[in-house]
């Protein structure tokens, strides 16, 4: 008998083998025409990443992932879990001296957080976050295959390139699938920037901002990194009315107690800035009152508590001693079950992934094959070390580098990460299949989930280091898989 899950999982894999029958039943001209077209839709749609300056059109992978309903909404409930849990660290923060130790900030961040915390976000405290994680929806274990491997809990990148991915293959792609499999329907997920917009809306309430101006907050002028907030404030403003500026910290102006962008009251503010850089910022000479005003009066999503975010997070959610005095046995069961063991880097005894305590520094020599290092704060993939790709030797230098850093490292359980075929065109015009790595990021709210795919040849998935975007798209399994004649046939 298989349980649920299992069953689920078999759906699944039924679900993908469905949706690559049918791709694989596309002429070949047709289907670089379907490459080339996704190509220039994905240019057209603004899908573009900025490096040095320099617009970049993302890969769009054509051949969609797929899962079922069912398991959306269990990653639903296992990502509000974790965010959940991630919003009470200021609180943990501040009280007890472990925690502290293990998520530690520079003392001019912490100033920023001890004077920006207050009561109103004890009751209201706005994250927006995306949870990076590997998933494997087509294996009967796929439940177990959900491992989470980093929080990103302010200015995550997405919230303009998700949606339209998917849209791209919605309008391209999934026609042609529909031509040989007429009974095929997949689904796009759910608008993550629904979600963040009534996440806006309920703050604003929360807060009592009766009126509906939102500034998108960022560094407008780097030249680097995904280009989607001019793209985000015209898509707020045409489908909700709201009045969205697009502003860089150094616009901002403070006048009795209001925050002004260009003449206009800011009621709201989304974020892609850390106050590290915040705090730079001043060093240099801009003001930066007017974001710390902001973010005292909660006023930012996402909050102050977003401050602590860092891959020792993932420390506290796993450390038993910090666990039982902090979390449920709820919350427990479902840290142990999907959070990647994680620790920083350091001369201790902690507990193991075994369960049993032991010297830290010991297991990380001895288990090459089954670890990943990675700088505790930085962001797209940079400096990650996978252990079986390194010899010996230089994991061991790796190991030193890291113990050296005072910018501090992790440790982390190696992740198993799914790997898809997807079509792509040669030189030549013809076109073939080539194995990706897939990793997802989940953006989770009360209202519900949206899933961003990203897909690279490389172990270390990012957009950063130019992976491309892969569509994740909801479809159903039959009702039935398995009777006398095993799996139906499609």
């Amino acid at each position: 008998m298989l349980t649920p899950a299992e069953e689920l999982g078999l759906g699944g894999m039924y679900l993908a083998g469905r949706v690559r029958r049918a791709l694989h039943a596309i002429p070949e001209p047709e289907m670089l025409g379907l490459l080339q077209r996704v190509e220039r839709e994905a240019a057209a749609r603004h899908l573009v990443y900025l490096r040095d300056g320099k617009t970049e059109t993302i890969r769009v992978m054509a051949c969609p992932v797929t899962a079922l309903p069912e398991q959306r909404s269990y990653i639903h409930f296992v990502t509000l879990t974790i965010q959940n849990a991630l919003k009470r660290l200021p609180e943990l923060y501040f009280q007890d001296f472990a925690v502290r130790d293990v998520l530690r900030i520079l003392p001019e961040e912490e100033e920023w957080l001890w004077k920006c915390w207050g009561p109103s976000h004890r009751d209201h405290n706005p994250i927006f976050g995306r949870l990076d994680a590997v998933c494997d929806f087509t294996s009967p274990m796929w439940k177990d295959s959900l491992r989470f491997v980093e929080p990103n809990l302010s200015g995550i990148g997405g919230l303009h390139l998700t949606p339209t991915c998917e849209r791209i293959i919605a309008d391209v792609v999934l026609p042609a699938l529909h031509e040989r499999d007429p009974d095929l329907v997949l689904e796009v997920g759910q608008d993550i920037r629904e979600l963040l917009m009534h996440e806006a809306q309920d703050h604003l309430e929360a807060v009592g901002r009766k009126a509906r101006n939102v500034c998108f907050v960022e560094p407008k002028y780097a030249g680097s990194g995904p280009d989607e907030q001019e793209a985000l404030a015209r898509y707020f403003h045409n489908h909700y009315g709201l009045k969205v500026m697009h502003a860089d910290p150094a616009e901002l102006t403070l006048r009795g107690g209001e925050v002004y962008y260009e003449g206009g009251v800011v009621d709201l503010a989304y974020r892609d800035y850390p106050v590290s850089d915040l705090i730079d910022l001043g060093r240099s000479g801009v003001d930066v009152e007017p974001m710390r005003t902001l973010f005292r009066q909660n006023r930012v999503i996402s909050s102050i508590a977003a401050e602590l975010d860092q891959k020792s997070c993932w420390e506290v959610l796993t450390d038993p001693q910090l666990t039982q005095k902090y979390y449920s046995a709820d919350e427990r069961q479902v840290f142990r079950r999907h959070i990647l063991w994680t620790r920083l880097v350091s001369d201790r005894a902690t507990t193991l992934p075994d369960g049993a305590t032991g010297p830290l520094l010991d297991y990380v020599r001895r288990e090459r094959e089954t670890l990943v290092l990675k700088p505790n704060r930085s962001f797209g993939g940079q400096g990650v070390l996978i252990g079986p790709l390194l010899n010996a030797a230089e994991w061991e230098a790796a190991v030193e580098r890291a113990l050296a850093d005072a910018e501090r490292w992790v440790v982390q359980q190696l992740a198993s990460i799914p790997v898809s075929l997807f079509p792509v065109a040669g030189p030549d015009g013809s076109v073939h299949t080539e194995p990706f790595h897939v990793v997802l990021g989940f953006a989770p709210s009360k209202y519900g989930l949206a899933i961003l795919g990203r897909a690279s040849q490389k172990q270390v998935v990012n957009g950063a280091l130019r992976g491309g975007m892969c569509a994740i798209l909801i479809g159903r399994a039959p009702g039935r898989l398995y009777g006398p004649g095993g799996l139906p046939e499609t």
